[in-house]
């Protein structure tokens, strides 16, 4: 969930809304005279999201992902056990 609130009132509640940040993986806009300026979400969110944006800046990454949806759809599988064999693998 998203709440957007004025700079005074996270100040007051920071701690609070840390906690709810962290525990619930709530989201909050934080205002400077009524313009947003700042988020503050739970540090995994925030990791989630950096890596996000690192794969979508990978445009080769990006190609390869849109190829392997159309492999799958198309159904060009290979099983586990398939790939440890062509790889050499004795898990």
């Amino acid at each position: 969930m998203t709440k957007t609130l004025p700079i005074t009132e996270a100040r007051a509640n920071l701690t609070a809304l840390v906690d709810r940040a962290n525990k619930r993986l709530d989201e909050y806009v934080i205002t400077v005279n009524g313009k947003p300026a700042a988020v503050l979400m739970s540090a995994q969110e925030y990791d989630s999201w950096r890596e996000t944006n690192a794969i979508l800046a990978d445009k080769k990454l990006v190609k390869a992902i849109k190829q392997g949806g159309k492999d799958i759809k198309k159904g060009r599988l290979y099983d586990w056990e398939e790939v440890k064999k062509e790889l050499g693998i004795n898990v």
